[in-house]
């Protein structure tokens, strides 16, 4: 249809229009006319062409056989990924391969560019001689992955998660034996100890050995300050001081303060002391076994300073963070005995050591009556017990304003600092006392003299806060108290 068109349109080109033709106008006169015509006659072409029906559409042969081809051979290789191929047995001449056939590993394959066939020849006559003897034993060759089927991709895959897994396996009992290797089993190890007559022990273990050893009657002064040593070691664990209890070990301990060897209270002091610190069921329990009456007894007795270092530290630990112990000491008269003990000679370390666990006694409660206020809480059962503790009363009955002002002539600076401190805790208690004591203000003058000069130096040192700007603060604060 199109061709017949295509025809008509080359002969009014060529001849001219046949309308104009008939009418018998001049060469002349046609013309204009002959041209519009074409145009129109060319237009009305064109649109017929682009709105043409695909089914009438001019179609190149070569390109129809192209696409016939391709057709054919994706056909021929679904069926052929559907079944076994056929091995090809190449030799040392260069064959055409066929379509469908298998080319053994190792061989060599080219592509004819004239004839566009696949040619195949052997690399290696030993290589193939193997081949050729695994294909006869039934196996399958490695051959090209395009070449497989999808059964045999399957297979392939399955075989190496499975070969991945044996790896894997492979790789965990390495490192199994090197494990082993490196470490060895406890049984073992307990069995060589037997061997060499070692012991392995727990805390708890070591614990009782200690405190029978320290309680024997047959075991050395040496033996038992022994003991007691490394059983300090142990209690300063929480769970081990309270291990300690529940085999007597702590009233064995609290038993040891009524020794007469000197070095036995020392040392059992000593272990009391690790086991009360921050140690609430502890601190109960020595409460009901009488340590605190023994402890007093030793600090109001002749006794080496040594001895009475520890005892009052076993008493501050004690006492610290526990409102009931705090009660007991003032019933038990333990103001008057630590009053005694620093007015000694020669005692003026423990003077310091009394004075800040008094500071420490006082300002416990107070945070205790500050926490009850921020969170409203006025009765809980810690405070009532620390409202039952009239520790600062106690203090200006027994005379401590006066005790704690007059250390404050102490030389070291760090003892004025404990005693500074104190001095501001007790000021609520002991104000009218300090204002009547010029010996207090003589020397709290002094010493602001003394640290004025002292905190001058800092200061040309570049030290904007420093320590002895520190002590001078305080000293300030107090005496603008006092006034």
């Amino acid at each position: 249809m199109h061709i017949m068109q295509i025809n008509e349109f080359a002969v009014l080109m060529e001849f001219g229009s046949p309308i104009m033709a008939t009418q018998g106008l001049p060469p002349s006169r046609m013309a204009p006319l002959d041209m519009l015509l074409i145009l129109l006659m060319a237009s009305c072409f064109t649109f017929c062409l682009s709105h043409q029906n695909l089914e009438f559409a001019l179609t190149n042969p070569e390109e129809s056989s192209t696409k016939e081809t391709e057709r054919k051979e994706t056909k021929a290789e679904e069926e052929l990924d559907t079944e076994v191929l056929e091995v090809f047995h190449p030799t040392h001449e260069w064959q055409a391969l066929r379509p469908g056939q298998a080319v053994p590993a190792g061989s060599h394959v080219r592509l004819h560019l004239q004839t566009g066939a696949r040619e195949v020849k052997l690399q290696n006559e030993d290589k193939f001689q193997n081949n050729l003897k695994e294909v006869k034993k039934g196996k399958r060759l490695d051959i090209k992955s395009n070449t497989y089927t999808s059964q045999d991709l399957k297979s392939a895959l399955a075989k190496f998660k499975e070969g991945a897994v044996m790896e894997s396996s492979k790789e965990d009992k390495a490192r199994q034996a090197e494990v082993k290797r490196l470490f060895r089993p406890i049984e073992e190890l307990k069995k060589d100890f037997d061997e060499l007559n070692v012991v392995i022990e727990t805390d708890m273990q070591i614990m009782v050995r200690l405190i029978n050893k320290f309680n024997s009657s047959t075991s050395s002064l040496e033996e038992k300050i022994a003991a007691l040593f490394d059983l300090e070691y142990y209690v300063h664990q929480m769970d081990n001081a309270q291990d300690l209890l529940s085999f007597g070990g702590l009233q064995v301990v609290i038993n040891g303060l009524n020794g007469t060897e000197p070095l036995v209270k020392e040392y059992a002091a000593f272990v009391l002391g690790a086991a009360f610190s921050s140690n609430p069921k502890v601190q109960v329990e020595a409460i009901e076994g009488g340590a605190l009456q023994k402890l007093l007894v030793i600090l109001a007795t002749e006794q080496p300073l040594t001895v009475k270092k520890k005892v009052l530290f076993a008493l501050c630990s004690l006492l610290r963070h526990f409102p009931y112990a705090q009660q007991q000491f003032l019933k038990l008269g333990g103001l008057q005995v630590l009053r005694s003990l620093v007015q000694k000679k020669g005692m003026e370390v423990l003077a310091v050591r009394v004075v800040t666990l008094l500071y420490d006694l006082v300002t416990e409660k107070m945070f205790a009556e500050e926490e009850a206020v921020l969170t409203h809480d006025t009765s809980p059962e810690k405070l009532q017990q620390y409202r039952q503790v009239h520790l600062l009363p106690g203090l200006r009955e027994q005379g401590w304003c006066e005790i704690t002002a007059n250390l404050l002539a102490l030389p070291e600076h760090n003892a004025r600092e404990k005693v500074l401190q104190t001095l501001d805790a007790f000021l609520v208690t002991c104000r009218d006392h300090y204002r009547q004591n010029s010996q207090l203000g003589r020397t709290l003058a002094s010493l602001q003299a003394e640290y004025q000069a002292l905190a001058a130096l800092e200061l040309q040192d570049g030290e904007d806060e420093g320590y002895f700007q520190e002590l001078l603060g305080s000293i300030n604060s107090l005496l603008q108290e006092l006034r």
